[in-house]
């Protein structure tokens, strides 16, 4: 009995552990869902304490709550939003739909942790004042998904298009087959590949940029429904005020928080941003993949750095461990987007029922595309050698290099030529030379990958993968 202590809330009395931060409401939550031993993320429990020290800044000014309550859980907020006791937050990511459990675990560790012989401070009636779970929970996932995506998501993901297009430049000359359906196509230089993949990275950057607006209004202020009841009409601004002081993101109060409690569209929204990412970075790694494949049966285009012994069993192998990260990473990311899309349509009439996982799975997109982005980069992308005795010797006995004549000789007689050379297992240019009648000197031309690259060349042609 030494190793606990009694608590009361409005249901009785209740065992806690004796070093326990939190409270009563705590402990029953931890009692009553042992379902998964995941814990609400680090960013999570940062936002509820950044949240709580707004909290307790705009009450102050609004005269409701006492300079010296004030500066007290501010105090203890600040610790709490700084990872000092995250071993006090130990309630389960499936818990009351609501994250009422999570609410008031912060709401009586920060209590705890501002009382003192002199100072009495209340987790509902003085850290909570002017608040719901309703309104905090939401808020605390906006609040975290914006943070974590300003200060790791976007970093990691404009460092990651940064090293492509240096690689893209550095490459801008280097020609290579094209593939379409896996089949040789028409050339493209190694800068316009890569160009892609960077287009697709600042593509991704600009959806998450706008759905940051959406997450950005937060509905802090609206309290249990969404009406503000036992809430100042300006709490909420203020309180958006204090968190973008807090932060340095430009949180505002929501234009309607009716809308943000009784909906999550706005992580729907940011998820779904997430969720074109993964799908943007899962084709880029299965890119180098190919390209890497070998390195004598496979492509062999390029070497990618050699980070770890590939196999138990066969000496020298040397796996494509980065990009098959990545792959897993979006994988996880899609599925997670899944369980969001289903998490947000589970509002039923003034509130939403599934913060708690919406939370963790927004979360978890976040951390994993951030560190996977900076790991592609630096890991996969910084260092690829390109083999070009490889990709010449592939390039010059392409027969689809053929298409470029199709203005001069007509696409059946450009057909024969390309079936000959690849019968036979010679270059084009040397199988045209002896059908076509054309001179050395034009085939060159018409046949220089490096030319072809740029497009517009002989005119005409027909569509077709």
């Amino acid at each position: 009995m030494s190793n606990y202590r009694i608590e009361r809330d409005s249901m009785g009395e209740l065992q806690v552990p004796a070093d326990a931060l939190y409270g009563a409401q705590t402990q029953r939550a931890v009692q009553n869902f042992q379902i998964s031993g995941l814990a609400m993320p680090r960013q999570f429990i940062r936002a509820l304490g950044l949240i709580k020290s707004a909290c307790a800044q705009a009450n102050s000014s609004l005269g409701f709550l006492k300079d010296a309550h004030a500066r007290a859980i501010r105090k203890a907020a600040e610790a709490v939003a700084n990872g000092e006791y995250d071993s006090h937050f130990p309630i389960d990511v499936f818990q009351t739909g609501s994250g009422t459990s999570s609410n008031m675990n912060a709401n009586e560790v920060i209590a705890h942790l501002a009382s003192n012989a002199r100072l009495k401070v209340h987790p509902n009636d003085h850290v909570n004042m002017g608040q719901s779970s309703n309104d905090v929970i939401p808020t605390a996932i906006q609040v975290s998904a914006a943070v974590s995506t300003h200060e790791q998501l976007l970093p990691a993901l404009k460092h990651l298009a940064k090293a492509i297009e240096l690689r893209a430049r550095e490459l801008r000359k280097v020609v290579k087959t094209g593939r379409t359906h896996l089949m040789d196509a028409m050339p493209v230089t190694f800068g316009q590949e890569l160009g892609a993949w960077a287009a697709q990275v600042r593509s991704g950057i600009a959806r998450i940029e706008d759905a940051m607006k959406r997450v950005r209004k937060l509905p802090q202020g609206g309290t249990a429904v969404g009406t503000g009841v036992n809430a100042d009409a300006a709490f909420g601004p203020k309180v958006a005020q204090e968190l973008k002081r807090l932060t340095g993101v430009p949180f505002e109060s929501a234009d309607n928080y009716f809308e943000g409690i009784a909906s999550q569209d706005s992580a729907v929204e940011l998820s779904g941003a997430l969720n074109t990412l993964a799908v943007s970075l899962m084709k880029i790694a299965n890119d180098l993949r190919w390209m890497n494949s070998g390195p004598l049966a496979g492509l062999g285009e390029i070497e990618l750095p050699a980070l770890q012994p590939g196999s138990s069993i066969m000496p020298g192998k040397v796996n494509p461990v980065i990009p098959e990260a990545m792959a897993m990473v979006c994988a996880q990311v899609m599925g997670n987007h899944t369980a969001i899309t289903v998490g947000g349509q589970s509002g039923n009439f003034q509130l939403n029922v599934m913060l708690p996982m919406i939370a963790w799975n927004l979360l978890q997109s976040i951390q994993l595309l951030s560190n996977a982005s900076i790991a592609l980069a630096d890991q996969a992308i910084a260092g690829f050698k390109v083999r070009t005795d490889i990709i010449a010797g592939a390039l010059e006995r392409n027969p689809i290099l053929v298409t470029a004549l199709n203005p001069v000789i007509g696409y059946e007689k450009g057909a024969a030529i390309a079936k000959k050379a690849y019968k036979e297992g010679r270059p084009v240019k040397d199988v045209a030379l002896e059908g076509t009648g054309l001179a050395k000197g034009q085939l060159d031309k018409l046949l220089n990958p490096l030319t072809l690259t740029k497009g517009g060349v002989g005119g005409g042609g027909s569509a077709g993968g």
